[in-house]
């Protein structure tokens, strides 16, 4: 019995990570923590798309065209950083990628266009597979054989808490702030992976086969081609795995790009709070009021805006009316205000018109707005 409970623990399956020396653990970490901030830095983007088409009134082919930027970005990063890696060490190429998209992460939260949205994003795809390629390498070579396949599968693993950081960040960021701010909130929360770079810096070290590979390359008075892939006795596998990897990667992020959309949009799964929401206010059970009212809200969702209707009594009071409208200005939920216009008689509607927040009034009815349009200053008024 005793037998087969040393048995059992020796392939308990995590003992290979207590098995690994301090050094080992470091490099493990570091590889790790950047494949789960990459993937979070990656991920956003998706969480965004609903609000970013709004802020830029852009389609849905401008959208997948800024992630489809990134993505070729990153394979020419890819191929770049094992380049350097090879000439300027592992580790140093490691900390490069990291600061690089994490510094046009942060830098995509400013943009004012969609140039500078694509630009901005197309330049963090560069770091991103710069980073997917430093980590790998130094992963592999930094850990013993017999527990390399265990580490580089583990390691793999945290783009998947990435990815779930990504949402929950998301999640609370739609639900603390308006649109508008929530999702630049999102891409400046990216700078974060940069904090990474400092633990690397001091903690992991250049893998031994690197150092020796580096000496024999010398003392050869050779230095390392990035061309060399292309040599006839690679070409094969280069080939072959060029195409498996546009298969596996192709696939995975047509879809997990616009899952979000997908889900609020086809689903109506808004739990995730990713889009601006619509208030319609109705007074009474008038028939066209009633129609006209449905039709406002499939345009809503055909606009990727959530829509919520307040029903009111026909005998409802001005002031009753108004604090209605003013509850929904306070909200940070709601983004945009519909009162449904003709109202009952007895209502005063240019005292209900007044209290929308003008940067919430839908119709654009307010004065202000009425006054804006008048001098043909659309942009502040819509």
């Amino acid at each position: 019995m005793a037998m087969q409970a040393t048995a059992v623990e020796d392939h308990h399956p995590t003992n290979w990570y207590g098995e690994m020396a301090p050094r080992e653990k470091s490099a493990f970490w570091a590889c790790t923590g950047g494949w789960i901030l990459d993937a979070m830095d990656v991920q956003i983007y998706s969480f965004a798309i609903p609000a970013i088409i709004a802020a830029f009134h852009l389609s849905n082919t401008d959208a997948g065209l800024i992630g489809t930027s990134t993505l070729l970005a990153s394979a020419f990063g890819g191929w770049f950083a094992g380049a350097i890696s090879d000439r300027f060490g592992r580790v140093r190429t490691l900390q490069i990628t990291i600061a690089w998209f994490a510094i046009f992460t942060f830098l995509t939260g400013f943009a004012q266009n969609y140039t500078q949205l694509l630009a901005c994003r197309a330049l963090m795809g560069f770091g991103f597979g710069g980073e997917w390629a430093a980590a790998a390498v130094l992963i592999g070579e930094f850990i013993r054989p017999e527990h390399r396949g265990k580490a580089v599968g583990a390691m793999q693993s945290g783009w998947a808490v990435g990815w779930g950081v990504a949402a929950l960040l998301a999640t609370a960021f739609f639900t603390m702030f308006g649109q508008e701010t929530a999702w630049r909130a999102l891409f400046w929360v990216g700078i974060a992976p940069a904090i990474l770079v400092f633990f690397i810096r001091r903690m992991v070290d250049e893998p031994k086969v690197f150092d020796e590979t580096q000496k024999k390359l010398d003392a050869a008075g050779k230095a390392a081609n990035f061309l060399e892939i292309f040599s006839p006795p690679v070409i094969r596998t280069t080939i072959l795995t060029c195409l498996l990897s546009i298969g596996a990667q192709g696939g995975y992020y047509a879809i997990t790009t616009w899952l979000p959309t997908f889900l609020r949009t086809e689903r109506k799964l808004t739990v995730l709070g990713t889009g601006g929401y619509l208030a319609v206010i109705i007074v009474g059970t008038r028939g066209d009021s009633m129609t006209y009212v449905r039709l406002k809200h499939k345009f809503a969702q055909e606009c990727l805006f959530h829509s919520v209707q307040v029903e009111l009594p026909e005998s409802v009071t001005t002031a009753e009316l108004v604090d209605n409208v003013r509850r929904l200005n306070a909200d940070s939920r709601i983004h945009g205000i519909l009162v449904q216009l003709p109202l009952p008689k007895h209502l005063d509607e240019a005292a209900v018109i007044r209290a929308i927040d003008p940067k919430k009034d839908a119709d654009c009815f307010h004065p202000v707005n009425v006054g804006l349009l008048g001098v043909g200053d659309r942009k502040r008024a819509l």
